[in-house]
């Protein structure tokens, strides 16, 4: 069994005891989070929302919060000795699903 949720504007396919990043929550560590859920499939049926399922609920722990890897943007304008470096780094909530259902 699987569900597609939506967390932060994007969408992730999930099944239960897996452990996904999304973007970053203001939940503490251990706390219980409800995400909406946009379809969900086990191995006969697959049920999809409008824009999401009322029936259906996808439970998760949060498990830790972070940072991903530094990127770096670098802009600059030719032949005019303008240029910006900047870093950046996204910050992230690992969460793991618990239960669909």
């Amino acid at each position: 069994m699987y569900a597609v949720i939506c967390s932060g504007g994007k969408q992730y396919k999930v099944t239960e005891g897996q452990s996904i990043d999304v973007e970053k929550l203001n939940n503490a560590i251990g706390e219980k989070v409800n995400f909406d859920v946009l379809l969900v499939s086990d191995d006969k049926t697959v049920k999809t929302g409008n824009p999401v399922l009322k029936d259906v609920k996808c439970e998760a722990e949060v498990i830790a919060h972070g940072k991903d890897s530094k990127i770096v943007v670098f802009k600059y304008k030719a032949k005019k000795n303008e240029r910006k470096k900047q870093g950046h780094r996204q910050p992230f909530t690992r969460v793991k699903i618990l239960t669909i259902k």
